[in-house]
């Protein structure tokens, strides 16, 4: 699978200077972390599951999350297991399964972990791990250690992506304990952790918000807060910290809008796509955007999402610009080994090579895997080149 290979090669040739790599669910952690991109969440409920897997991943849908917790109801847990199971022996069966995206599964509960994978039998060359749910480090324990088990009876190896939600992490008086336990135990299975999860939706449940789809999870300021911290504590660029993925954007329609519309219209009458903008505004995804952007500039990497739409706007925004690539480059360039500062090849910043060493290290991870967009390229070729025909 690559970003952006639902676009035929002429379409890429025109968008990309470099185009995103080809990766396999077997490729190198570091590699699948960076690529997760959207992941979009399904309840596992669905009877036509596997049709869904296909028809997303035919519109650019890398990862996916079939979801026995929040999404479904109590009394239908056992249901969606065996639904679950029946779903992957079809895309099993099926002829090119190796190019469906990565598939998760979210459980409740860790003896769920093994319990699966038994079931799953042969099918299990599909899945690529479990998300684990109000991860704690007393929760977390018993989840990762039901995870080797079963890695160790299927012989497959399982990713874990735990959901950083908890109230013990929200509360101020607990907050550094919980992140304390939380860098222990994601620290012992580090081998086993592809990425971190945000679930910003029981933050805001713990105080009786919920963001308007004009606002972003940032203009929330304690949820910002806990961003934060996580960010201070499990996203450093020192080799100690891990892929933190963006929060669920909940919007998909058409609300009555208090605030006027985010995205400026320069970059949307250059392209020649005013109808895309308008779009965008009339199914609220401009603050998807901008939440985007502010993810990234938070040191977060992916998002959660819960609709079929949303999943462009993540990749087009992850794509790296042609002007970030050339500073990395040039920040990274041996001969820069002692440091210095240097003019941008765009003559418009200072690239001081040593501060600025790890945002270009990140910078040409992501373009290996979302590829570099042609200079006369911008977000918006790239969006209304991924929305679906």
């Amino acid at each position: 699978m690559r970003h952006f290979g639902h676009i035929a090669p002429e379409g890429r040739q025109r968008l990309f200077y470099q185009e995103p790599c080809v990766f396999t669910a077997d490729s190198p952690a570091r590699v699948l972390a960076a690529a997760l991109g959207a992941t979009l969440y399904s309840p596992a409920t669905r009877p036509h599951l596997a049709d869904d897997v296909v028809k997303q991943a035919g519109r650019g849908v890398v990862s996916m999350v079939l979801c026995l917790e929040d999404s479904i109801d109590d009394a239908e847990v056992v249901g969606a297991e065996e639904n679950l199971v029946r779903q992957f022996a079809d895309l099993a069966g099926r002829p090119k399964s190796d190019g469906l995206p990565l598939l998760f599964v979210r459980v409740r509960e860790p003896q769920q972990i093994p319990d699966l994978v038994r079931r799953l039998g042969a099918s299990v060359r599909l899945l690529s791990g479990f998300v684990l749910p109000k991860f704690t480090e007393e929760r977390g324990v018993p989840f990762m250690e039901a995870l080797a088990a079963a890695e160790s009876a299927s012989g497959r190896r399982l990713f874990a992506m735990p959901v950083l939600e908890s109230p013990g992490l929200l509360y101020l008086e607990s907050r550094r304990e919980t992140l304390e336990g939380i860098s222990r135990v994601v620290d012992k299975y580090r081998d086993r952790v592809l990425a971190l999860r945000l679930g910003v939706t029981d933050f805001c449940s713990a105080y009786g918000l919920r963001r308007a789809p004009d606002m972003t999870a940032y203009d929330v300021q304690i949820v910002a807060s806990v961003i934060a911290d996580v960010v201070n504590v499990l996203g450093r660029s020192d080799g100690t910290g891990f892929t933190v993925t963006g929060p669920v954007w909940e919007y998909f329609r058409v609300q009555e809008r208090m605030f006027k519309p985010q995205l400026r219209r320069s970059p949307f009458q250059e392209g020649e796509v005013e109808e895309l903008r308008q779009a965008l505004i009339e199914h609220d995804l401009d603050g998807l955007l901008r939440e985007i952007a502010l993810d990234r500039a938070n040191g977060l990497l992916g998002k959660t999402c819960i609709h079929p739409s949303h999943v462009p706007a993540v990749h087009a925004l992850s794509v790296v610009s042609h002007e970030e690539y050339s500073d990395a480059q040039d920040i990274l360039r041996p001969e820069r080994g002692g440091g210095g500062v240097l003019r941008s090849a765009y003559t418009n910043k200072m690239n001081e090579v040593k501060p600025h060493r790890a945002w270009a290290e990140r910078t040409l991870q992501r373009a290996q895997v979302f590829g570099v967009a042609n200079e006369d390229i911008g977000f918006v070729e790239l969006l209304a080149a991924a929305l679906p025909a």
